[in-house]
């Protein structure tokens, strides 16, 4: 009982912070582009990692790599759930890309917008290819960027194929893809099922029978060993079904 009491003093008290951090960066997110680019991003992830911990997660970084993680890269994940989009960021220093709607949501949608996040329609091929050069310019930066190649937020089991921008980014700029697998342990409380709504699924987090979440970080992969983005591709997808046998099956 005193467990159950401290902890939910503890989930009150950061989901206080929290909100006081929200209401400033929401505030600051109404100043000019260029004067947030340099600084904004960093309290962005800050206030990431501060999310994770109001929601009572237990995120665990397992690092898989042998070799030294590149400082440049282009992350990408399996996308099984919403949290990965405060999760990703709170243990890297990314540029996410996002959908669309996001833009639309309540105080986040103009945080996420200060802090750089892209934005992509997935319906839409147009956006799509916009966003495949917005996410090369970013990278021919020195920006390291994330995204997640399903195309969207599917379940806990990885889709059928992987699209082809962070392949083709790659292969473009020569920068390594890094590759993440996120399993959470209980996966029905963090799967994303429409018609969930976002704060039904923050509930679901904060009140999950198993809060772990582990991100496992394998070796970067260069891109010079490949030769077309399709080959890329299905490189890269087998990796993913091979650890989603690992952990999932």
């Amino acid at each position: 009982m005193i467990g159950i009491v401290a902890r939910l003093l503890w989930l009150i008290w950061c989901w206080l912070e929290l909100t006081a951090l929200t209401l400033i960066m929401y505030a600051l997110s109404f100043l000019p582009q260029w004067l947030l680019r340099s600084w904004y991003s960093k309290v962005f992830r800050f206030w990431c990692w501060l999310f994770v911990t109001a929601l009572g997660v237990d995120l665990r970084l397992h690092q898989k790599n042998t070799k030294p993680l590149p400082k440049h890269y282009i992350l990408i994940a399996n996308h099984p759930s919403a949290f990965e989009d405060v999760g990703i960021p709170s243990l890297f220093p990314v540029y996410s890309l996002a959908k669309e709607q996001v833009k639309d949501w309540w105080l986040v949608g103009r945080i996420n917008i200060a802090a750089g996040t892209m934005f992509v329609h997935r319906e839409d091929p147009e956006s799509r290819k916009a966003a495949t050069a917005t996410l090369e310019a970013e990278v021919r930066k020195g920006h390291n960027i994330a995204l997640y190649p399903e195309g969207g937020c599917f379940g806990r089991r990885i889709q059928s194929r992987f699209r082809y921008g962070a392949f083709k980014v790659s292969l473009l700029t020569g920068v390594p893809i890094l590759p993440v697998f996120l399993h959470y342990e209980s996966q029905d409380d963090f799967e994303w099922r429409n018609p969930q709504t976002l704060p039904q699924k923050i509930w679901h987090f904060i009140t999950t029978r198993n809060n772990r979440a582990n991100y496992y970080v394998y070796d970067a992969i260069e891109p010079q060993h490949f030769t077309t983005t399709e080959d890329y591709n299905l490189y890269v997808y087998n990796l993913y079904l091979q650890w989603q046998a690992r952990y999932l099956d």
